[in-house]
């Protein structure tokens, strides 16, 4: 008898062991309820301006499970539902969440920089649904299989939007089918390169010839390659000038037009093989951050009229400043490629609008405050990066009514084409059957950058729009449906989703 009980526990310890550790697993794990500030998942967002494909309409949207399910105008809605599941937001705009293609966490690695908690709380906000990381400033940078497991792990319960990854096509990889193809098997959107010193030691430059290795392995997979695309050039007049380093218009002089020009001109050699029919059709090329509205712009038209797969994003801050108006010493605007001239920016804005440019994102590129050199403002030496990813909307709103643009103009710049560039169907538009990424904001309300305001980035002081005043707050973000941000709070838990392709 004492035998029998003995087999009998021995056979039932472990099915309690793995019971026992289901529930813990699943203990660990935020309820639905937590991921929201709603207390259900079936309800319905009314307003008179909500942004679809087809135009503005008045009416409501219907999420239930995480996705739109109708779109119901308004005089219909009204009767057909019970008005406890109904947000009636009235005039303020409902928009498809922002897709931010071009953006900095600094996670794993890094995290005194910025990290996944507290940039995607930034980023729902601002009305930012889903951010795809770059491969660098975190440590260490994505080039590898495991080094993406390593970022995947980092995010997984830690972010409250959506995160997708690229991956980084270095030198050590480039000739490496196998690896890049593993990498890309593990669920990157796309690849990234440099074609000058990213500032990065474990993220070397690659060159032309990387670049069409990388294009012929992304072709398969029909994914893009970013590309940050400045060449340096050798100048006489740097060589022999030597000005104030705290001067804006010294940076600007080691860093001129001439070097995105001259990596656009090689680019151009590589991205003819995207054309239909080419060696590497199916691959497509993305120029990062683009600066220069002169000769770079010239050639990039030229492409895109000749079929190369060929697209082109901008960010808000060469859209909102010039280079005439940055203070002595003011760090805080330094990036790369560099903020030019006011009528450069003017040039930027005419591409933008007649579509040469295809897209915004913020390239939020944070660092501690002791890397800006405040207290020497030396912009020679001083980390270069500007901190955004909170404030893109109301930046490119308040800056934008100036030059004319609309509603449909911005949801097309921030969530349409950035949606189709990362290869996600579901999400960029209110549609039926698409994800509910939604941000609910009203364009009319100002309210200042301050002391005052609540941020939730790490590091609020180094970012140049501090001490703006603004037009566009946010007043609600909601993520697959979970309504993640609203007046002045988030959902308790972080229930973003990492996107991985497959």
């Amino acid at each position: 008898m004492e035998l029998k009980k003995w087999k009998l526990l021995t056979l039932l310890l472990p099915l309690v062991a793995y019971l026992l550790l289901f529930a813990i697993k699943n203990f660990s794990k935020p309820s639905v309820r937590s991921c929201s500030l709603l207390p259900h998942d079936h309800y319905w967002i009314a307003s008179k301006r909500i942004v679809t494909p087809q135009g503005i309409i008045s009416g409501a949207v219907e999420v239930n499970g995480g996705l739109i399910k109708s779109l119901i105008k308004e005089g219909d809605w009204q009767g057909r539902v019970h008005t406890e599941q109904v947000i009636d937001y009235g005039e303020a705009v409902i928009m498809p969440g922002l897709v931010d293609v071009h953006a900095h966490l600094d996670d794993p690695g890094r995290t005194e920089w910025e990290g996944f908690p507290s940039g995607t709380r930034a980023a729902a906000a601002g009305g930012i649904t889903t951010l795809i990381d770059m491969p660098l400033n975190s440590f260490p940078s994505t080039v590898s299989e495991e080094t993406l497991k390593l970022k995947i792990e980092a995010a997984e319960g830690n972010i409250f939007v959506d995160v997708g990854f690229w991956g980084g096509l270095v030198p050590e990889n480039a000739f490496n089918a196998s690896a890049l193809e593993g990498l890309l098997n593990a669920g990157v959107l796309g690849l990234k390169s440099f074609m000058c010193p990213s500032g990065i030691n474990d993220f070397p430059m690659t060159n032309s010839t990387h670049i069409k290795e990388g294009l012929s392995v992304l072709a398969k997979y029909r994914r893009p390659l970013l590309v940050h695309a400045e060449i340096e050039q050798e100048s006489e007049e740097l060589k022999n000038e030597v000005d104030d380093p705290r001067s804006y218009s010294t940076y600007l002089k080691t860093r001129p037009a001439s070097w995105e020009q001259a990596a656009i001109r090689e680019l151009l050699t590589v991205t003819k093989d995207t054309r239909a029919g080419g060696p590497s059709e199916g691959a497509h090329l993305h120029i990062v951050h683009l600066s220069d509205s002169g000769d770079s712009l010239d050639l990039i038209k030229e492409a895109k009229r000749s079929g190369d797969s060929l697209t082109v994003e901008t960010c808000p801050h060469y859209l909102a400043f010039s280079s005439e108006e940055i203070p002595d010493g003011d760090t805080r605007f330094k990036c790369s490629p560099p903020i030019r001239g006011a009528a450069n920016k003017e040039k930027l804005w005419e591409a933008l609008m007649d579509g040469y440019i295809d897209m915004l994102s913020s390239d939020h590129s944070p660092s501690v405050p002791e890397l800006k050199l405040f207290d020497r403002g030396d912009f020679l030496r001083a980390w270069g990066g500007i901190s955004s990813l909170q404030f893109v909307l109301p930046v490119t709103w308040s800056i934008g009514r100036k030059h004319g643009i609309t509603l449909e103009q911005i949801a097309l710049w921030w969530s349409a084409k950035p949606s189709k560039l990362a290869g996600q169907d579901l999400k960029g538009a209110i549609a039926i059957g698409n994800h509910a990424d939604i941000v609910v904001w009203q364009p009319e309300m100002e309210f200042e950058l301050n002391d005052d305001h609540p941020i939730y980035l790490k590091h609020p002081s180094i970012s140049a729009y501090m001490g703006s005043k603004l037009f566009g707050k946010v007043l609600g973000t909601f993520v697959r449906g979970n309504l993640v941000f609203a007046e002045g709070k988030h959902a308790p838990a972080a229930c973003g989703s990492p996107i991985l392709a497959r």
